[in-house]
């Protein structure tokens, strides 16, 4: 059984009822149904991502995230880190609310900035401390480009993979780039010599974002999650 219902999306959130459905059918999928798990989604407000904002994929990404969440965990909101040379904000978005939520949270924003991984993690690592769950943790992080500090990101990311954290990166732009190198070295970074365990996943969302389904996205947000569930449970790091 989804955390909200259906019916409560309808009352609060109609635009939101397709995305809903969608995310339901592939969490059934991928044997994901009835989960509970905190969700987050981290946003790249780097000054490249700037058409991003302005054409509706940053606000599109959080809508899907946000309606995945809604099978995932009942309190209608989703945290929200932007990051770019540092952390330019930690706020959410909710159901009630999210039309136009990015924009105007953009809107009060300064400089974008350039691309730091590693300070976004630590402020949903410190997030996910503080708020005393026990229930794992799916991140969204969204970028598009590698990190400034790469060992940094690479540290972070290690270091996670002791905490009930999946971490599934998300690239926009160019798929040939070579800004995603780094990501696709992390995504494969060796197991245990690194990390205790795999905590993360990529895949590239392409150009323009919005033209991914919803079913394709839906997959690939959730396909690694329940391999992570289940080494995660091995290792009593998710229990």
């Amino acid at each position: 059984m989804a955390a909200i219902s259906l019916d409560k999306v309808r009352e609060t959130a109609p635009a939101l009822v397709s995305l809903y459905k969608s995310a339901g059918a592939s969490l059934t999928e991928h044997g994901l149904d009835g989960l509970r798990a905190a969700v987050y989604l981290v946003v790249d407000y780097s000054g490249s991502m700037r058409p991003y904002y302005r054409d509706g994929s940053v606000q599109a990404l959080a809508d899907r995230v946000l309606s995945l969440s809604a099978h995932l965990d009942d309190d209608g909101t989703v945290p929200v880190v932007f990051f770019s040379t540092g952390i330019d904000a930690v706020t959410d978005i909710a159901l009630t609310t999210h039309q136009g939520r990015i924009d105007a949270i953009v809107a009060g924003l300064g400089h974008m900035g350039r691309t730091s991984y590693h300070l976004a993690m630590d402020a949903v690592i410190d997030h996910y401390l503080d708020s005393g769950t026990t229930e794992p943790a799916l991140v969204v992080f969204q970028t598009d480009g590698g990190p400034i500090n790469r060992p940094a990101a690479e540290k972070y990311l290690c270091k996670a993979a002791r905490l009930p954290m999946f971490w599934q990166f998300i690239g926009f732009g160019d798929p040939d780039s070579r800004q995603f190198d780094f990501l696709r070295r992390l995504d494969d970074l060796p197991v245990p010599a690194k990390r205790v365990i795999d905590n993360a996943g990529f895949f590239h969302a392409g150009e323009d974002p919005r033209n991914v389904s919803d079913t394709d996205l839906y997959d690939r947000l959730v396909a690694e999650f329940p391999q992570w569930l289940s080494a995660a449970r091995a290792q009593g790091i998710v229990r």
